[in-house]
Order: structure tokens, then C-alpha cells, then sequence
């Protein structure tokens, strides 16, 4: 394989997000590709989202789990992008004929009232900037196949966005225990998961910590108005054709999402 270059993978991912096709790692080819390189594709491939016409809504975290982290095989959490082009409408089903393999798991949701920039933002810190916290859902795509990936590649694939929902209870912050937070996960009529908000790196607003410090190292940060995913609080499940899917928050309501036929 030729050289690696930050343009030649966002071209390629772009692709295959948009023709519905997985591949193979890049790490295969390229085994020493990391951490930096993979934020320097997202960060492009962002930037030709933002080209074409989408609008940056936030930022998004993934593996913020150890559970998830060494089942993924992924040793850290990632921070992604958000924009609106990944929004999808309450009541509308995840389409069938966008997504290669799609998943879907419940998240935390804060909604920015003041910019957060790192470095050294503390937890306490950064809940200081939220307005509102909501469920959410965030519907996961890798573009790679079985979606066997290391930290390279899932950073360069945004990681593995696809689209998200929020609501339908905005609460202030004070007003809900997020490590308490529950959520059950309903599959077709049945729980199968369950969890609180403790799953996410111990608090949620650990995880929005991260994302600042995170950002900071490239000259980035979290800006007021934009929504920050803090994280899968339970293992992600398989969308099928026609799945009914519900997560049950304890005190955030309940969200409804169906496979698109």
C-alpha cells in the first residue's frame, strides 16, 4: 500500500460512509498509525463535512466504558464530531439504506450554556458550563467490517458516527443524579440491559471533561449551544429491520427507535 496520507483515508472513509461500504483496518497496512493521526483525519474528514455543507452541532465520545473499551480492544475513550447532518428526527426509523451495520445505544446528553475549553477542566468545571441534560440515543456505524478496529481507525472514522436523537425531558442539572441516572434497554418488548450513569467513566461529566482536555491539545473546544454525547451507557444493540428498541430513563423519559425496513 502507498504512503500513509491524512487526505487519502478521509476520501476513502467518506466513501464508504456515503456508498455503504465497509473495509478492512487501515492498521493492517499501517500497524504504527495512531492517536495523532487518527484525530488529524477526523479532524479533515470534519472539515469537509462542514464544506459540503453540514453545520458542527457538538461533539460525541465513544468507549467511555472499561467493559466497552476491552471488548473493543480500545484502551482509552475517543472524542468524535457531531453535525446535523447526524440528526435523526424523534419517530423517524434509522433508514435501512443509509446505514452498513447499525447499532444503537443509550447516552447521557448535555447541552452547552457557556464555551468550555481545556486545558485542566475538572468535572465540577465542566458541569458548571452545562444548561440541560437529556437522554439520548446515538446510532453507531463503523466503516470497518465486524467492526474490528484499533484506536487509528476509529478516530479516523469519527468514531463510528452515524447519527443521534435527543430527548424528549431537559432537566437543569441540579436536578438529577447522573451517576444514579438508570436507563433500561427494550428490545422488541423484552429488557435485556440496564444501567446507570455511573458506567460513563464514573459521572458523566467526566467524560465531558475528557472531550475539553481532549480538544485542547489541538486548539479546540466545546463551544455554547452545541450537545456533547457522553457515551453508550449500556452495551450497543443490533438495529434490524423492524427492531423496536426503547431506552427508559429513570427520570428522562423514554426514547423509541425502529429499524427502518
Amino acid at each position: 500500500m502507498s504512503e500513509f496520507a491524512v487526505e487519502t483515508v478521509a476520501t476513502e472513509l467518506l466513501a464508504c460512509e456515503i456508498e455503504r461500504r465497509d473495509r478492512e483496518p487501515f492498521t493492517d497496512a499501517w500497524p504504527s498509525l495512531g492517536v495523532d493521526e487518527g484525530y488529524a483525519v477526523q479532524d479533515e474528514t470534519l472539515r469537509r463535512r462542514l464544506a459540503r455543507g453540514e453545520a458542527l452541532t457538538g461533539v460525541k465520545l465513544g468507549l467511555t466504558s472499561r467493559a466497552k473499551q476491552e471488548r473493543m480492544n480500545v484502551r482509552m475513550p475517543l472524542v468524535g464530531w457531531l453535525t446535523d447532518a447526524m440528526i435523526l428526527p424523534t419517530g423517524v426509523p434509522v433508514p435501512a439504506d443509509r446505514f452498513i451495520h447499525p447499532r444503537v445505544e443509550p447516552e447521557l446528553v448535555f447541552v452547552m450554556g457557556r464555551d468550555l475549553y481545556g486545558p485542566g477542566i475538572s468535572a465540577a468545571v465542566a458541569m458548571a458550563a452545562v444548561d440541560w441534560v437529556c437522554g439520548g440515543a446515538e446510532i453507531i456505524d463503523s466503516r470497518y467490517r465486524d467492526f474490528r478496529f484499533r484506536a487509528f481507525d476509529v478516530l479516523a472514522d469519527n468514531t463510528s458516527s452515524g447519527a443521534y436523537i435527543t430527548g424528549p425531558v431537559f432537566l437543569h442539572p441540579d436536578q438529577v443524579n447522573l451517576a444514579g441516572e438508570s436507563v433500561a434497554v427494550e428490545v422488541d418488548g423484552r429488557i435485556v440491559d440496564s444501567a446507570t450513569g455511573a458506567a460513563v467513566l464514573g459521572h458523566p461529566a467526566e467524560a465531558l471533561a475528557l472531550a475539553a482536555n481532549v480538544l485542547a491539545k489541538r486548539g479546540l473546544g466545546i463551544k455554547a449551544g452545541q450537545i456533547v454525547l457522553t457515551g453508550g451507557v449500556t452495551d450497543a444493540c443490533v438495529v434490524n429491520p423492524g427492531a423496536r428498541i426503547a431506552f427508559h430513563f429513570g427520570h428522562l423519559g423514554s426514547l423509541h427507535i425502529r429499524g427502518g425496513e
